[in-house]
């Protein structure tokens, strides 16, 4: 590391944790944030109590997804104007439009880059789509 940058044990870890049911059993945090970058894992549609929220409607799971996204970046000190990667896991790819429509209400203007994939299924068959996030928090010493 150059001597201006910070060394591995003195950056901070922050863990946001999660709602989802499955997060205790396989051991995961909704967001984790080191430095100044923040990772938001696969994010389903679900609300806070572990509920799918529009079954059957991509759109809908979609707008879920990024809600709880929206908060898990809050949480750790970031913004949906930070992301700079979203990745988009749909179980129909036909249904991308209707999920893409849906991203383009938060990041039409962002533009951060993109990934859409077709996946077999989740560990839910309602969800239609999960997404993840990565954001770089500007403007700031990490």
């Amino acid at each position: 590391m150059g001597k201006n940058s910070p060394s591995r044990s003195t950056m901070k870890r922050t863990l946001v944790p999660s709602s989802s049911p499955y997060a205790s059993i396989i051991g995961f945090s909704r967001a984790v944030r080191v430095g100044n970058h923040v990772s938001v894992g696969g994010t389903a549609p679900i609300d806070a109590e572990g509920n799918t929220v529009g079954a059957g409607d991509p759109a809908a799971q979609a707008r879920q997804c990024f809600r709880t996204i929206e908060a898990a970046l809050a949480a750790a000190g970031a913004a949906m104007t930070d992301v700079v990667r979203t990745r988009m896991l749909l179980t129909r790819i036909e249904d991308w439009s209707a999920i893409a429509e849906v991203r383009g209400e938060y990041f039409k203007d962002i533009r951060p880059v993109d990934t859409v994939v077709e996946v077999s299924r989740f560990i839910d068959e309602e969800w239609l789509v999960e997404v993840e996030v990565d954001a770089v928090v500007q403007g700031e010493d990490a």
